[in-house]
């Protein structure tokens, strides 16, 4: 069975007022658009195109598809482990915290993985605490006044202090922000770029010198990041397809207006440095790859081309989204048109799925899908 569904996009301040609906082509709202929701969160469950149901009332997904358009940057965040989430909703649940109290940190009991694939050239995120050396060579370049973070930052087991000291803020670290945010304007490089742009939006944020301590990435269109628990990142700008676990539990480390609980952001974050986070695909054949973290509540496929005939071997439930062109999707009845901007949920007994016409379609499924393969 194809079920067609829609949603309308999230208006958060940092959306873009023209990228999605650029993407889908139709006239832009006026209004900003942030994310669009294609999954069953009660957040946002998607609604039926037929009818006045969500997809709610007919499923659960473990995971939820969006369209993320990030005009300006999002906030420093990082997402909890399995166990983390449980301990964490459960305490807040003790303590009588209602869910959409302001001070909540764990709005469920999942954790909340992520990927995203770029749309376009350009999407530049900061994404996990690159080594030390490479960190002290880039604050070196604004010479002596980085030197009170240089103090603290001698090798990689001082970074976890380093990050404490800076979010915890006070007169010192804020005159170590108003002098970076001041000494970046003349010092070329995309970190001090994303130190111009985070001091642009949020001034006097300990989360601007925080950001020299990550990995910046501009990510060419296709280009994928695999961020998983404990991962610190933020999107600057960009327009991008995400999948994530079915979860809203965001632990916020700056840069935003919302509630940001230390002492709980510290012990969600994983301090080990990381290269730059990219997901490589593997190849489902012509046209098709697939990208597939290592958890088991989602996978993302990309079928693209202008003479598309595969087939999608798929393990249960998903979602399937055009972003481009036109494509007929056949399962066990007769073929669904899917045109730009419009999106399908295929449940679990279409296992087998063919693709044809000329277009760009993103498959979300299950973890662990089964082989894709070209006819």
């Amino acid at each position: 069975m194809f079920v067609g569904i829609t949603n309308t996009p999230r208006d958060y301040a940092w959306g873009s007022r023209t990228a999605i609906a650029e993407l889908f082509g139709y006239p832009p709202p006026g209004a900003r658009e942030a994310e669009l929701w294609l999954g069953t969160h009660p957040g946002s469950p998607a609604r039926l195109t037929a009818g006045s149901g969500t997809l709610a009332e007919l499923t659960t997904l473990p995971f939820l598809l969006k369209v993320l358009a990030a005009q300006t940057p999002l906030s420093l965040q990082a997402h909890p482990t399995t166990a983390q989430a449980i301990a964490g909703f459960d305490r807040e649940n003790a303590a009588g915290i209602p869910l959409d109290a302001p001070s909540r940190n764990y709005k469920d009991a999942s954790h909340k993985p992520e990927l995203i694939f770029a749309l376009q050239d350009g999407f530049r995120a900061l994404c996990g605490f690159r080594p030390v050396e490479q960190t002290r060579a880039v604050l070196s370049r604004l010479g002596s006044v980085a030197s009170p973070l240089l103090d603290r930052l001698p090798d990689d087991s001082a970074l976890s202090s380093a990050f404490e000291w800076l979010i915890s803020g006070g007169p010192a670290v804020s005159s170590l922000v108003s002098a970076v945010s001041a000494g970046a304007t003349s010092v070329p490089g995309i970190e001090f770029e994303a130190v111009r742009v985070l001091a642009a939006a949020y001034p006097g944020d300990p989360g601007i010198v925080i950001s020299l301590l990550l990995n910046v990435v501009e990510l060419r269109r296709g280009e994928v990041l695999y961020l998983p628990a404990g991962n610190i990142h933020a999107y600057l700008n960009g327009l991008g397809v995400e999948l994530m676990a079915a979860s809203d539990n965001v632990l916020r480390g700056g840069l935003t207006p919302k509630h940001v609980d230390v002492p709980e952001l510290l012990r969600v974050l994983d301090f080990s440095p990381v290269a730059v986070p990219y997901l490589e695909p593997t190849s489902g054949g012509p046209g098709v790859s697939v990208y597939r973290p290592d958890v088991p509540d989602f996978e993302l496929v990309h079928v693209f081309g202008d003479d598309l005939d595969v087939q999608l071997e798929l393990p249960g439930a998903a979602i399937a989204l055009c972003v481009g062109g036109a494509v007929a999707l056949t399962g066990s009845g007769a073929p669904y048109e899917l045109d730009r901007g419009l999106a399908v949920y295929l449940d679990p007994a279409e296992t087998s799925v063919r693709v044809t016409g000329a277009g760009e379609l993103f498959v979300a499924t299950p973890g662990v899908a089964a082989p894709v393969t070209s006819t």
